[in-house]
């Protein structure tokens, strides 16, 4: 990687990929987006556009293919967890080479089955904090007050690390890169699951869960901290509930937009797999359990 202009593709710039490529098309970068056709082609005339409060609105452009055909530095994963199996397919392990492969996926079990099709050595899992929507293909629509990312990676070279991360900071999110994996996949899990949890299951947003079904956000809080804390990850529900108490009381989970939109849920990779987690550890999550249970039950 050079430390000046990287060559980045994005596969998937939907909400959360579509902003990091624009974001990082304005500073400057070569980004290349991975997509069907259809968007590739909007993406090739119209760039990205990206309304956030945060970071202004603006259009950037990017260059936009089916498939990852050349190389580069790095290749961020912002697919649902739903459609990485034939999104993955547009990224050939021979065309990565040894580009770092970022995946910014929820949940915490991802990361060996990209370990299990790409080189172990290259893949760099990602966190990140905001909320972005594509609201169609290229509007991009970067709704909460912050951008944060915590980027990873076991055996990962450092180096290359703090290169991306440089660049991710320079661009706008707020971006550390973190030693512990397993920590910084958790600090997101215990937090993420929760607010998907509870949001989808009652079709409201976070502010109504905070005062309606408040007795059961504290009790997942504190059921998510205990497989967190199991497996090696953060465990402060007080600090948790505070997190939740500050986000805008409008502020929906993605998984809820899915769910409102009739587009698969994240479940398994969300709600499952905290409760394998759980089940491993033998760690009790009753209100977990019902919650999936009860969306499963759905339909869902």
């Amino acid at each position: 990687m050079a430390n000046d202009e990287l060559t980045v593709a994005v596969l998937g710039p939907g909400g959360i990929g579509g902003l990091l490529a624009g974001l990082l098309a304005r500073a400057g970068h070569r980004v290349l987006c991975l997509a069907g056709e259809d968007t590739a082609e909007t993406l090739r005339q119209d760039g990205i556009r990206v309304r956030s409060g945060l970071f202004g609105d603006f259009t950037a452009r990017v260059e936009a293919d089916t498939v990852l055909r050349e190389p580069v530095d790095a290749c961020l994963v912002a697919v649902k967890h739903t459609a990485l199996d034939a999104a993955l397919d547009r990224v050939p392990p021979t065309a990565l080479d040894d580009a770092l492969l970022v995946p910014f996926l929820n949940g915490v079990e991802h990361p060996a089955t990209l370990r299990a099709r790409y080189r172990p050595g290259l893949v760099a899992p990602a966190v990140i904090r905001a909320e972005s929507t594509r609201i169609a293909p290229g509007m991009i629509e970067h709704g909460s007050p912050f951008a944060e990312i915590d980027l990873t990676g076991e055996g990962v070279d450092r180096k290359r690390l703090d290169t991306l991360a440089l660049a991710l900071d320079a661009a706008g999110p707020t971006t550390r890169v973190l030693d512990d994996e397993a920590s910084a996949l958790w600090a997101k899990m215990s937090f993420l699951a929760p607010f998907a949890l509870l949001t989808t299951r009652y079709a409201v947003p976070l502010g109504d869960v905070r005062t309606q079904h408040r007795d059961e956000l504290t009790a997942l809080v504190a059921e998510t901290a205990a497989v967190s804390r199991a497996c090696g990850g953060p465990a402060d529900p007080a600090q948790a509930l505070a997190r939740y108490d500050a986000f805008p009381p409008q502020t929906k989970s993605s998984m809820q937009r899915d769910a409102e939109a009739g587009r698969p849920l994240e479940l398994d990779a969300i709600g499952g797999a905290l409760l394998r987690a759980a089940q491993r550890h033998r760690v009790s999550v009753p209100v977990a359990a019902r919650l999936v249970g009860e969306l499963r039950d759905a339909g869902h």
